[in-house]
């Protein structure tokens, strides 16, 4: 005869199943539950990308990377509207939402090329001294510069794709490229050129501290000069600029050709402000600046730079506080850093070439120097 279960036994049968279940798994003991065994993800990672400690003194070579996508949850030198801090968040959970596969542009998935892409998560910055919270990101940026990376046929350490928190968080990166690949052109995004003192000034610092070279270029300027000598020291500092009109007169493939130009060989470090696209296309930022360009656009000039040498790039100033309901602006910075993440992976696809000098490497080819000079009685430059 078949019975019906009480209301008491319907309510134990959750507790009976985690009992049943704890039972079952000899490596844990029924009474005691450790989190670090779950297996449900706690955080969500760009893309539902693996999860990896990059600031572990030493990474497992299983778990050895060639892109790390890094947060930097930074504002505080923000200057108009807070927020930035809250954009790798919301640019991740965005990027949940993303479909993913081969670009119909490019023919690649950057996530199944030769590079292996992983989630380093957020850097724990503090929200209440900018220059200690600069100097714990330039060390994050330094322990995975550090690293070996999973192909060093191509790069010998992994490189960097940062979500930002405000634009200061740049100098860190730059920092690190620099001690790393050497000094490098700056591609800037942007709708102001950012020379004044605050979180803009990331970039005079950085040529103060003769981290980049006089080859990089602001592009998508738009907003105005504080001060009449602002283009002077911008020209200075060893940029060339693009305004956003002039996209009107010669097109997407006129900036491309300009920005090719002014790079040539370099290496490159590209940085985008999410303020360098219209307000209709990305409100949620802090210094929103109208007459700027499509997402369209932004994303067809960035094809257009296939090739390039990219050695770390960024997006930042995204503020959800003022998005949308439907995540406008962290939707499109998130297509914006599938562009960029596949601009690092074509960058080095065929082109094993691309490597960093070791100091021992410096010394076997200067002592290489000396002695061939010396069998041809030639003079030795004294470095």
């Amino acid at each position: 005869m078949l019975t019906h279960p009480s209301f008491l036994h319907i309510l134990l049968l959750p507790w009976q199943s985690l009992q049943a279940a704890a039972a079952q798994d000899d490596r844990q003991p029924a009474d005691e539950f450790d989190a670090m065994r779950t297996k449900v993800q706690t955080f969500n990672t760009f893309a539902r990308l693996p999860y990896v400690n990059c600031f572990a003194r030493e990474v497992d070579e299983k778990e050895r990377f060639d892109i790390g996508i890094l947060g930097a949850p930074h504002d505080i030198s923000v200057t108009v509207r807070p927020g930035a801090r809250f954009g790798p968040s919301d640019i991740r959970s965005a990027s949940l939402l993303k479909s993913l596969g081969y670009s119909v542009f490019t023919g690649r998935d950057p996530f199944r090329d030769w590079a292996k892409v992983i989630d380093c998560g957020d850097v724990r910055m503090s929200p209440l001294d900018k220059l200690v919270a600069l100097r714990t990101l330039d060390r994050a940026h330094e322990a995975i510069a550090d690293l070996p990376a999973a192909h060093p046929e191509r790069f010998p350490s992994p490189r960097v794709l940062m979500l930002g928190g405000d634009h200061s968080t740049t100098l860190s990166a730059l920092r690190s490229a620099r001690q790393r690949w050497g000094k490098v052109s700056v591609v800037h995004f942007d709708s102001h050129i950012g020379k004044k003192l605050d979180h803009g000034t990331f970039l005079y610092v950085a040529h103060e501290e003769n981290l980049i070279l006089n080859s990089s270029i602001h592009v998508g300027i738009r907003a105005p000069h504080y001060f009449r000598k602002d283009e002077t020291n911008d020209k200075r500092c060893g940029f060339e600029t693009i305004t956003a009109r002039e996209i009107d007169t010669i097109g997407i493939k006129g900036v491309v050709d300009k920005i090719r130009r002014r790079i040539a060989d370099s290496s490159v470090y590209v940085t985008v402000d999410i303020d360098v696209l219209d307000p209709a296309f990305a409100p949620a930022t802090g210094t929103p600046e109208p007459g700027g360009w499509t997402t369209r656009e932004l994303l067809s000039i960035l094809h257009g730079l296939e090739g390039l040498n990219v050695i770390g790039s960024d997006v930042v100033e995204v503020a959800p506080a003022y998005d949308s309901p439907g995540q406008t602006t962290a939707l499109t910075a998130g297509e914006v850093v599938m562009s960029l993440m596949d601009l690092m992976v074509a960058s080095a696809a065929g082109n094993a070439s691309t490597t960093a000098l070791t100091a021992g490497e410096v010394v076997m080819s200067l002592m290489d120097l000396m002695v061939a000079s010396a069998a041809g009685n030639a003079s030795v430059p004294v470095l």
